[in-house]
């Protein structure tokens, strides 16, 4: 991830405008993207990331997680496999590509966000519902990872807070001209359409380079669906994507492929390579081959019908989590009055059982032509003309026989600032093309085709004053499965095009009255036990739905509903009436400004995918689509027009559905819905019933109407966290300076062909660095400290984790508050987070090297490891939140089912699951604080810094701030001072069961067994090393004939990969690969059993074990059949021996991976990471500087050797079945059955709208 992905504006949900720069998770228009529901198993392991929440301090100066409890992500998506993380999750986007946007947290955002997660794989996955599983996050919005930030030019903003923004003296008419003006196109993007109607948008792009994406989008989504087509598209989708020969023909070229399904679109996509590897050969015409046939020329086999019907029945119940039930509440509210509130992509069950082939034939044959389809494609495509050509040529006859196609004037520029500041709208097709003329009704009934000029084709009702009558009644959705209380209040209006100067100024004016927003919240309620657990105002527009909407979400804990709804009106109303101060003005342009100056210079950096999303979003909302340079370089000319006045007056406007709400000239809210628990815990008596009416809900914003409010005092920023004199005073009383790296004997060590730099300081911390400008003016930086959760004791579990949530809540250093430390980061754009896994507690920061931005990401790094302040009310917030979190538990099918498998497997260790009340009990300030800080020793932390910054920047502020923190020599604890053991397996505990009661039928599964750790070191204390030469598959004769081909140089390659410290890393890798393919394979698509399963290896590096992980998701009927194919492909590897074309796609697949992020600062940080590491001595120069070979080099009989270190006999694999439906046992219950304090809470599960609907990969 690059370090700019993260906008420093993660409280306030916009929609972007500006073109986008490495996004977080790359999101195609309406969903995100995912490979496979992910199980970490460790749900212990605490992360707490600190994105610049800037704007909006995060819990805490750490600021945890945000986790978008109650968001509502409105994305309902099918068949692409999304990552749309759970309504627990906090998600950011760019100004210009944002989808979804995070909460208002209660907390500031800011310098350290909590990124503590739950999960059962190492790469956070969720287990509920398949999304990761985060701790309650109190945000106050979204994370904008690549928000449109933007830099005054020199001189323009000083950071004074008596300064206006704008020149003394303009001129009224020559301000209305040049807001009227239109603004700039994309110079690059060529726009273009053929006879038969295909519309096409080409990008030359470089990274990556030598590879390209391209995307056919249908406009026909599950709005076009008729009462008896529910879900028809998305099964078309499927049909037609994987009955494709041509695209199965491009599997051995490092192409990747996919599908999915939305309200107004279907997107079949491929990434791939500009030619063959081993020719020159072009692969653009094989590319766009194969999108033809998928969406033009697709077989309507009975066979593949029947087999997508299975997999997508299966995709059905996976779906149907808690959080998709939320969000189809949500959105059957909002959308109330059209299809969108009925029409949701995965469809209906009894539909998807009963359709012939007939019937989906004839919905292709109406919506599948040129003239309804739009192609993008991005990459590294400089010559245009050919491409054209090469379009033509492919799709040019596709239609024109038997269709009337419309011609097109010059398409209007219908793209660029898809979602600025404002809410997300689709406006659709209609927007992008408007100067289009279409088919008429009477063609259309010729040719039995249809084309609608607005897209999605549903007609709203606007929360505009005077256009409704009557106010709705609050909804009100009650589930067993809920447990925390959510209320969303809705406002929808049509979708404002940004399109001009004047449209870009508005929705920069209103970006900065509710960025104040988050930050508010978080300042005035710290208390260890606030009224609500996340606020959250979102303002965004949404292509998808064709409009932009306004959303108040309030979560908290049933017992303190009322209280949080009044709050949440109370600071909305504060804000409306006296506006923002000068101040705030002032700071938050400055820091929009500085962060879209950073992304302008960061425009060579921006991957094809973020742009083709970024275009694609665009067109579909109808703004201009603008480069970044562009875009900043329109935001600082309209900046300087910008007045207090305004701001307050444009921003008021948005909030006047809550603050003016019963007043006859505020607009109506579209709806208010409240999703809620059946049960509230309360205080020393348990469970009892929770009830809730619409009069109510209606009373409690009224008290917040009448609650008094007073105007925001101005706050004090700091401009440096450490001055010239105390720097100086400390280097004289430490005297830093570098010393000779053990085994070297020289102070330092470099290498040319990587660029690494290895230092070490006289205090003891050792430190690599390397000079990266892939990523102009950007660096990141990682402190990593040994120890984590496995340090933890029997008498301190739950101490590493919570302590560090502990430092995140707290988010104070030295004499700075938090709200200081919050806004330091703010206005230097750094992005800080603290993580607490398994085997290390870790500290990152991105940042700016513009403003001093890499000295003041040193400066707060000092501070903390110098004069981290350590709060009685943070622990408190802590230990509750993780009260919480363990009581959810029982109320999440995946979670309570991982959590039991893990029990059992690691015999109730609790360093590896969530630490049980009684636990967190028997916790005090002293002991976390001492379970944290006790592992900060010179020797036991490593820093690690890349980034475009020289050598004499980065050692300077090495020595000023690394170099003067105070040497150490006690030793740290023991890592994983007690032992870590498989349970043994007569215990009787190999296979174990959950039932979970829900009013809907799913199952779910995991799979596990013990595994060597990445160096070869098993956890019965073998070193796999002294033995790795024993180790060959003699009665394999396939595997005779590969040794008998090998020449002497390969020879040569493959003993040196088997002496390889890194040797079971790589051939592991390459395993995990081959068995994820052959279960998709043979699970899902030949036996129908499953709509998703997946294969991890968990490896860590300083413990001495791993474990693997099969997930898989099913029916109650089928899930067991499930498991036993899981099981026989697992331990199917001899009999069914691994064939080299596999062995080759899992190295291409690798190295392709590989040589895409070696552009990223972020990857090299992970490169980097344990190079010095005393705990991690296997781990050297060679593991870096030789990964692409050792991955060329790995043989069929190398992965063998791996293979048979996992131990996938039925003594040592371990298997939970999760089962929930109406007739399910009361199994899980146990769980909650631990004697709690009286002073926990109930624990909140995440709701939100629309983030669940994202339906999973079609392949």
């Amino acid at each position: 991830m690059a370090s700019s992905s993260s906008s420093i504006f993660t409280g306030v949900k916009f929609s972007p405008i500006l073109a986008p720069l490495h996004s977080r998770d790359s999101r195609r228009s309406g969903f995100t993207k995912d490979s496979r529901t992910k199980v970490r198993f460790n749900p212990a392991a605490n992360r707490v990331r600190v994105e610049a929440q800037s704007l909006i301090p995060c819990n805490g100066l750490w600021g945890k997680q945000t986790t978008n409890k109650g968001r509502w992500k409105r994305n309902i998506v099918l068949g692409e496999r999304v990552t749309q993380p759970s309504l627990s999750q906090g998600r950011s986007f760019c100004l210009t590509c944002r989808k979804t946007q995070p909460v208002i947290r209660r907390s500031l955002p800011g310098a350290f966000v909590d990124t503590t997660s739950f999960t059962l794989s190492r790469k956070s996955s969720s287990l509920v519902g398949g999304k990761p599983s985060q701790i309650v996050n109190a945000t106050v919005g979204p994370d904008e990872p690549h928000a449109a930030g933007t830099a005054w030019p020199d001189g323009i903003v000083e950071e004074r807070q008596d300064v206006e923004l704008f020149p003394p003296e303009i001129d009224a008419a020559e301000l209305e001209a040049f807001l009227g003006c239109e603004l700039p196109s994309h110079p690059k993007l060529h726009r273009g359409q053929l006879k038969n109607g295909l519309r096409y948008l080409l990008l030359p792009n470089k990274v990556p380079p030598n590879r390209f994406e391209a995307h056919m989008e249908v406009h026909v989504g599950s709005v076009d669906e008729e009462d008896d087509e529910q879900g028809i598209a998305h099964m078309i989708e499927h049909v037609a994507f994987l009955g494709s020969k041509k695209r199965e023909k491009l599997l051995g070229t490092g192409a990747r492929s996919n599908a999915y399904t939305d309200f107004h679109h279907t997107v079949f996509h491929i990434h791939s390579p500009t030619h063959t590897k081993d020719s020159e050969d072009d692969l653009f015409p094989s590319v766009l081959d194969a999108l033809n046939e998928i969406a033009f020329h697709p077989k309507f086999l009975s066979s593949r019908v029947e087999k997508e019907r299975r997999a997508i029945l299966s995709e059905l119940q996976m779906m149907n989590t808690i959080e998709y039930r939320v969000d189809c509440q949500l959105l059957q509210h909002l959308h109330s009055e059209n299809k969108l509130g009925k029409r949701f992509p995965i469809g209906l069950e009894e539909q998807i059982k009963k359709w012939d082939v007939d019937k989906i034939r004839k919905f292709h044959e109406r919506w599948y032509f040129p003239a309804n389809a739009t192609l993008y494609i991005v990459g590294d495509i400089d010559n245009i003309p050919r491409i054209v050509h090469n379009i033509e040529a492919v799709f040019g006859k596709t239609g024109l026989d038997n269709q009337a196609t419309p011609t097109s004037s010059t398409p209007g520029a219908f793209g660029a600032m898809a979602n600025f500041l404002v809410p997300k709208l689709p406006a659709g097709l209609g927007g992008s093309f408007s100067q289009e003329k279409t088919i008429t009704a009477d063609q259309s009934k010729i040719i039995k085709r249809e084309r609608h000029a607005i897209r999605p084709p549903v007609e709203h009702n606007w929360s505009l004053p005077g256009t409704s009558v009557d106010l709705k009644p609050p909804q009100i959705f009650k589930h067993e499965l809920l447990q925390n209380f959510a209320i969303n209040m809705f406002c929808k209006i049509p979708v404002s095009k940004v399109q001009t100067f004047g449209d870009l100024r508005n929705v920069l004016m209103k970006r900065i009255f509710l960025s104040a927003l988050h930050f508010r919240i978080n300042t005035r309620y710290k208390s260890s036990n606030p009224p609500f657990t996340s606020v959250e105002l979102d303002h965004s527009d949404s292509g998808r739905e064709g409009c932009t909407v306004t959303t108040l979400t309030v979560t908290a804990e049933p017992k303190n509903w009322q209280n949080a709804v009044k709050v949440a009106v109370q600071e909305v109303r504060r804000l409306k009436e006296f506006g923002v101060t000068k101040g705030e003005l002032t700071r938050y342009m400055d820091a929009l400004l500085k962060d879209s100056e950073h992304l302008a210079a960061m425009i060579d950096n921006v991957s094809s995918v973020d742009n083709l999303d970024f275009i694609m979003e665009s067109d579909a909302l109808g703004h201009t689509v603008m480069d970044q340079t562009q875009g900043h370089e329109t935001l600082v000319a309209v900046a300087g027009t910008v007045t207090l006045e305004e701001v307050n007056t444009v921003g008021a406007k948005v909030l006047e559905f809550v603050s003016d709400f019963g007043k006859p000239t505020a607009p109506l809210p579209a709806a208010i819905v409240a999703c809620v628990p059946t049960k509230m815990h309360g205080d020393g008596v348990g469970e009892s019933d929770f009830s809730i009416t619409p009069s109510e809900i209606l009373d409690s914003v009224k008290s917040g109407l009448l609650a008094p409010i007073e105007a925001e005092p101005e706050l004090e920023v700091p401009k440096e966290l450490i001055s010239q004199s105390q720097l100086q005073e400390l280097t004289l009383q430490r005297n830093p300076c570098f010393v000779p790296i053990p085994g070297s004997g020289v102070t330092k060590l470099h290498d040319k062909e990587t660029g690494i730099t290895q230092l070490r300081l006289s205090n003891g911390i050792p430190v690599n660095f390397k000079i990266s400008t892939t990523e102009s003016r950007a660096g990141v930086m990682r402190l990593i400290v040994g120890g984590g959760r496995a340090a933890e004791t029997s008498d301190s579990k739950g101490a590493v984790v919570v302590g560090v949530r502990t430092l995140s809540e707290g988010g104070r250093v030295g004499d700075f508050s938090r709200e200081q430390v919050e806004l330091f980061c703010v206005n230097h754009l750094i992005n800080c987070s603290l993580e607490s896994t398994e085997e290390f507690i870790a500290m990152e920061f991105r940042f700016t090297l513009r403003d001093n931005g890499m000295q003041a990401a040193f400066q707060l790094l000092h501070m903390v490891l110098e004069h981290s302040v350590w709060l009685e009310d943070a622990f408190d917030r802590a230990r509750q939140l993780y009260l919480s979190y363990y009581r959810s538990i029982p109320k999440s099918l995946e979670r309570a089912t991982a959590h039991k498998l893990m029990t059992a497997m690691l015999n109730g260790d609790e360093r590896f699951i969530e630490p049980t009340p009684k636990s967190l009990q028997n916790l005090n300030l002293e002991s976390v604080k001492d379970a944290v800080m006790n592992h900060f020793v010179g020797e036991n932390m490593e820093v690690s810094i890349v980034g475009d910054f020289s050598e004499e920047e980065i050692e300077r502020c090495v020595l000023d701030y690394l170099g003067t923190v105070k040497a150490s020599h006690d030793s740290a604890k023991p890592l994983g001072s007690e032992p870590i053991v498989f349970r043994q397996p007569t215990d009787g505990l190999q296979f174990q069961q959950v039932f979970v009661k829900d009013t809907d039928e799913r199952a779910c599964a995991y799979i596990a067994g013990p595994a060597p750790n990445r160096w070869g070191f098993t956890v019965d204390g073998d070193d796999l090393f002294q033995s790795v030469s024993k180790h060959s598959v003699a009665h394999d004769g396939l595997l005779k004939s590969e040794d008998q081909l090998l020449d002497g140089s390969d020879r040569e390659l493959q003993r040196k990969l088997r002496a390889h410290p890194l040797f079971f890393g790589i051939s592991m890798g390459l395993l995990a690969e081959i068995i994820n393919s052959r279960l998709f394979t043979t699970v899902r698509d030949s036996l129908g059993l499953t709509y998703d399963v997946s294969f991890e290896l968990n490896l860590f590096d300083r413990l001495n074990l791993g474990w693997y992980v099969i997930s898989v998701t099913s029916t109650p009927g089928k899930v067991f059949k499930a498991v036993d194919a899981c099981k026989s492909v697992l331990r199917g590897l001899h009999s069914n021996q691994i064939a080299p074309r596999e062995l080759d796609r899992a190295k291409r697949t690798l190295l392709m991976r590989h040589e895409a992020e070696l552009k990223s600062n972020a990857y090299w940080l992970n490169l980097l990471a344990h190079l010095q590491a005393s705990s991690v001595p296997r781990k050297e120069l060679s593991c870096i500087k030789e990964l692409t070979s050792l991955y060329e080099a790995a043989s069929i009989e190398d992965i063998y050797v791996a293979y048979n270190q996992l131990k996938v006999d039925e003594d040592s694999l371990y298997s939970c079945i999760g089962v929930a439906g109406a007739q399910a046992g009361e199994d899980v219950t146990a769980l909650a059955e631990e004697e709690e304090p009286e002073d926990s809470f109930s624990g909140v599960l995440p709701v939100g709208r629309g983030s669940s609907m994202t339906t999973r990969p079609t392949t």
